[in-house]
């Protein structure tokens, strides 16, 4: 059975040590970095399923790491940081992360979404497959948008597009349901399982970084409009 790679990227040797013990332990394999360069070099070498990922580097600010790696992967970054404010979270969301852990935590709950995190990656939820069995990959007139659900792409007028993994949840629903008008909070409700800090501004940042990424002006978007009041629906 082939393990599940993790890219460590953490320069205290304690915390360190310890996750990659216990990780070790639960079956992953793991390559830790102690900075930002060895990390990058690792991205290809190493090729992980999931990115643990330090904000506190001796040679890189942690949420321009992020960019930067969210930039070259589609897999999942969790940001292990000592900072628990709101506003920290809310950047590195913004640059790429899928989950944020505050130190100290639970190694339990670190592998419980890992899991998560892993599971939704690596393929569609059955119920979803079944759902729509034929429509993997969708096209949306005059063919500026083709987005294709198994493969995780999304090509913007003959372009490949990077995404987030929420990203792409978020566009895939949208899409797969033109002209719906869904509320924040059912957004909300749809990202809730692998994206564990999902709340209102989240979902503005997530629909607003989705705007710059396909839209010819993001400030007067033709896909993804704003009902005001409501929350947003996607427009062919």
């Amino acid at each position: 059975m082939t393990l599940d790679k993790i890219l460590l990227i953490e320069d205290d040797d304690i915390i360190g040590e310890m996750i990659c013990m216990y990780l070790t332990e639960e079956g992953f394999l793991v390559h830790r970095c102690l900075n930002g360069q060895e990390g990058m070099s690792a991205l290809s070498e190493f090729n992980p399923d999931l990115i643990l990922l330090d904000l506190v580097l001796p040679d890189y600010e942690g949420t321009e790491l992020c960019n930067t790696l969210r930039s070259l992967t589609p897999v999942p970054i969790i940001i292990i940081s000592s900072n628990s404010k709101v506003s920290e979270k809310i950047e590195a969301f913004t640059v790429g992360a899928d989950d944020y852990l505050c130190k100290p935590f639970s190694m339990h709950e670190m592998k419980a979404r890992i899991g998560v995190l892993l599971r939704r990656f690596k393929r569609e939820l059955p119920a979803r497959q079944e759902a729509a069995p034929a429509r993997q990959e969708i096209t949306v007139p005059p063919a500026e948008l083709e987005i294709n659900v198994e493969k995780r792409t999304l090509h913007v007028r003959g372009e490949s597009i990077e995404m987030t993994f929420s990203e792409f949840e978020l566009i895939r629903l949208l899409i797969e349901h033109p002209e719906r008008v869904y509320r924040r909070e059912d957004l909300i409700n749809a990202l809730r399982g692998f994206d564990s800090y999902i709340n209102e501004r989240s979902i503005d940042v997530h629909i607003t970084n989705l705007r710059r990424k396909i839209e010819v002006n993001p400030k007067e978007p033709r896909y993804i409009k704003t009902v005001w009041g409501v929350g947003y629906k996607f427009v062919i």
